[in-house]
């Protein structure tokens, strides 16, 4: 192995939880670098929620980084499967979208992630064009290629079977439509997470079912901790990083993330190499670099990324303008209120809190304020006037009390 392909293989493993047959991803970078053959590389999403988070972008970053090898992304939007919904790791049976709702979400899947991915090496695949050919006769045959036996072997499925929870046929389908993503689009690689083993494997399994020519090797992504550092990052959670999330929330948050979590991110998100991550994390060992410094560059260098350089500037200006001389935002979203307003209750209406007793919560704790000085009262209730509440360092709302 020439020291030009080792270092682009060291590159491609940085942060990879796994990879199923590495020698197969050597040779096609190898063969990049000889022959400029380029290859493909497919990962797919299913339309199943408008936005795209941080960890959506943990693949991206990956795909991004493999066509600087040499790599075709066949970003493939799960139109067809996504009306179906993907059982990994569900408890239970997946309400089913609608087509319009799963072709919106595409829509806007198309206009951000060309935010990480190189357009000229991306290609935009729908899989209801080949899965709607297959047919009754071509789908009753991919029900031959694999075992009701095998099927249950899957985690989650072994769970709910043993449970006795109801399974779907069409639950079933899933991995091996997915599959026949692979047979259709004859990739070369195939991106997923950890979660998503079973069925990345299925694509192997069904190239050599149909005699595609290959057997495309898998690389699998770590789940990105979302903002509480524990829990993978989730909009039900309430702990991710939006791409499409204003410049100066998108900062605020990164910056919100612990120090320890900070170097998790450089590794799956940054575009900085290993070394220059390495030098980083000696600085701060040895004491000559901040953590906020370091963490700032990130927080500057992924909203400039979902931004711009310009805005990320602002959007550090104004970080500094109110954390750092404890001043206010100047873009805080107004409400009116008719008096007498509960203190929690107007917390809630200003979406600065989910619910009345997460309020409370956020009163007791001390993060609730009421123009800048702690509230202490939960039970206060809010006459006539004009306020400005907040919660925690990044939560701001004006409200008119009439």
């Amino acid at each position: 192995m020439t020291e030009r392909v080792k270092e682009a293989i060291d590159e491609i493993k940085r942060g990879v939880a796994e990879i199923i047959d590495e020698e197969r991803v050597v040779a096609l970078v190898k063969n990049y670098f000889e022959k400029n053959e380029n290859f493909y590389v497919k990962a797919g999403f299913d339309p199943t929620a408008p936005d795209l988070h941080l960890g959506h972008t943990v693949l991206l970053q990956k795909m991004a980084q493999l066509q600087k090898y040499g790599a075709i992304v066949q970003f493939l939007i799960g139109d067809f499967t996504g009306q179906i919904g993907d059982p990994t790791g569900k408890n239970e049976t997946r309400k089913k979208l609608d087509k319009d709702s799963v072709l919106k979400n595409a829509k806007t899947y198309e206009e951000q992630v060309y935010k990480v991915l190189d357009p000229a090496k991306t290609q935009i695949v729908f899989n209801s064009k080949w899965l709607n050919e297959l047919g009754a006769a071509g789908l009753v045959e991919l029900t031959t290629t694999f075992s009701v036996a095998r099927m249950l072997e899957r985690e989650d499925f072994e769970k709910r079977y043993r449970s006795q929870t109801p399974i779907s046929i069409s639950e079933f389908l899933y991995p091996l439509l997915q599959g026949y993503d692979s047979v259709a689009l004859k990739c070369d690689i195939e991106m997923g997470g950890t979660d998503q083993k079973f069925n990345l494997l299925m694509g192997r399994q069904l190239q050599r079912v149909y005699n595609v020519g290959k057997e495309q090797a898998v690389i699998m992504m770590p789940l990105l901790e979302g903002l509480d550092g524990v829990n993978k990052m989730s909009k039900s959670l309430g702990n991710y990083i939006g791409v499409t999330d204003e410049q100066n929330l998108m900062f605020a948050k990164i910056l919100s993330i612990s120090d320890e979590l900070m170097w998790r991110y450089y590794e799956l998100l940054s575009r900085k190499s290993l070394k220059e991550i390495g030098e980083l994390k000696d600085g701060v060992k040895n004491g000559y670099l901040h953590p906020k410094l370091v963490k700032e560059a990130l927080a500057f260098e992924i909203t400039a990324r979902f931004h711009d350089e310009n805005r990320a500037k602002a959007a550090k200006d104004e970080f500094d303008r109110v954390h750092k001389q404890n001043d206010l935002p100047s873009d805080m979203e107004e409400f009116t209120l008719k008096a007498p307003v509960w203190i929690a209750k107007a917390f809630v209406e200003c979406t600065l809190s989910a619910s009345t007793s997460q309020a409370r919560r956020d009163i007791n704790s001390g993060a609730a304020k009421l123009n800048q000085k702690r509230v202490e009262d939960e039970q206060l209730q809010l006459e006539s006037g004009e306020y400005i509440l907040q919660i925690g360092k990044r939560k701001f709302a004006k409200l008119k009390v009439v």
